[in-house]
């Protein structure tokens, strides 16, 4: 059995039990193997539309787990394709990934373009992913080992530039600065400009991206904040020569995994703001006046502004992971007539129902505070419940001891504390939409 025929026919088997059978399978080269099987797997959980290529040559696990998933990558093919279809009187559009790393980004945004150039300083990467793409389908590509800034001065202009910096230094320590970065995107800026329609720059999520407009003399377009199913996993950034004073931002949650048409469903909230780019409120002021909470003793909370019942038809909204990390709550408040529990609650109320909210929706059953006789009479009979906390003294480990509930069930607790100061826990469930 030759080492292709192996992987093919074991990769859906454990590679830890393939591996102590090693021995009877002496003409396999068992460590690649193991490698193919255990990245094949991993694809199919993360790059389906590869894993279903049979051939693709995989790089090691850790490379695997780094690379970005298929509804990312197919999120900048549709940023690429939008600003690329911008572009007056394009005879022939090309672009140039001048960082190409595994190749996945590469692969889906190269198809926007008439011609497409990956470049990467490995290698051994140059090699795997020359040979993957005629594998899958990409015929318009070429693949160049060198360094990306000798790229760059060489290359005619292009549609568009496509930059992954390397986010480690030297020691191999993680860093979140674009300056910090290899190549400096920052140092490489009037170049970038130079030779591009548009630049996309994939960053960390940790980056301040605020600061990055700055950095970034006011080229930034567009800033990207985009999470899969709930959890912030990239920034992008368009920039483009003739930058403009106002910056659209898209705060972008999309499902991992496909609909029965293989699209890949999202939220998405799109708000502008100024090219200065001017730090954002935190959040808006509760807006809740002598409401009477439907607790065992009727709870009444003093807030600022709005008088609103807060009972069965009360509900709960609680932002998407893009959204916090834009920090747009007042613009939330505005777009969906929301108001917010408490400056720095980040959750937010209303009297009805909200279609397309981005994040999550809950209706209220019921609200307490911390007062030991309270809480004995709203959670009497409760057993389990998910809990989450937002501005709240207490960690959500402490917060379930305290009350002495399991994890799991339909009823799902948010404690936070008031604009007033009150520390509170709310009883909610999902609403259906």
């Amino acid at each position: 059995m030759t080492t292709s025929e192996f992987v093919k026919q074991f990769r859906e088997s454990d590679p830890r039990k393939l591996a102590l059978q090693a021995s009877r399978y002496p003409d396999v080269d068992m460590p690649y193997a193991l490698n193919q099987i255990q990245g094949w797997q991993t694809a199919q959980r993360k790059l389906p539309s590869w894993a279903a290529c049979d051939g693709v040559v995989y790089p090691p696990h850790l490379n695997m787990e780094q690379c970005s998933s298929e509804p990312t990558a197919r999120y900048k093919q549709q940023v690429a394709r939008r600003w690329a279809e911008r572009i007056p009187n394009a005879s022939r559009t090309s672009m140039t990934d001048l960082t190409g790393g595994f190749g996945v980004d590469f692969s889906f945004t190269s198809r926007c373009f008439d011609c497409a150039t990956y470049v990467e300083r490995n290698a051994s990467l140059c090699e795997v992913v020359g040979a993957n793409l005629p594998r899958l389908g990409i015929r318009n590509a070429q693949v160049k080992c060198a360094e990306a800034e000798a790229v760059l001065e060489r290359m005619e202009s292009q549609t568009m530039i496509f930059l992954d910096p390397a986010r480690r230094d030297e020691h191999g320590a993680k860093t979140v600065l674009i300056a910090d970065c290899t190549p400096d995107v920052c140092q490489l800026l009037p170049r970038l400009m130079q030779k591009s329609q548009f630049v996309m720059l994939k960053l960390s999520p940790m980056l301040d991206w605020h600061k990055a407009i700055v950095d970034l003399d006011g080229k930034v377009r567009e800033v990207h904040i985009v999470s899969a199913d709930g959890e912030c996993k990239e920034l992008l950034l368009v920039l483009a020569p003739d930058g403009k004073p106002e910056v659209q931002v898209f705060c972008v949650d999309i499902q991992s995994r496909p609909d029965s048409e293989g699209q890949y469903p999202r939220s998405e909230f799109v708000y502008s703001i100024g090219g200065e780019a001017e730090p954002q409120p935190t959040n808006s002021t509760f807006n809740i006046q002598n409401s009477k909470l439907p607790s065992a003793t009727n709870l009444t909370l003093n807030i600022e502004h709005l008088t609103l019942n807060i009972n069965n038809s009360t509900f709960l909204f609680e932002p998407n992971a893009s959204v916090m990390k834009a920090g747009c709550f007042d613009e939330i408040a505005r777009a969906y007539g929301v108001s917010a529990i408490s400056r720095n609650s980040h959750l937010f109320l209303s009297d009805h129902e909200i279609d397309g909210f981005p994040g999550r929706a809950f209706a209220i059953d019921a609200v307490t505070t911390m007062n030991k006789r309270q809480l004995r009479q709203t959670l009497s009979g409760m057993k389990q419940a998910n809990i989450a906390v937002r501005n709240f003294p207490l960690s959500v480990a402490e917060l379930r001891k305290r009350l002495k509930l399991s994890d799991g069930g339909d009823t799902y607790i948010f404690a936070t504390t008031t604009s007033d100061g009150d520390h509170i826990l709310m009883l909610t469930h999902k609403t259906k939409k």
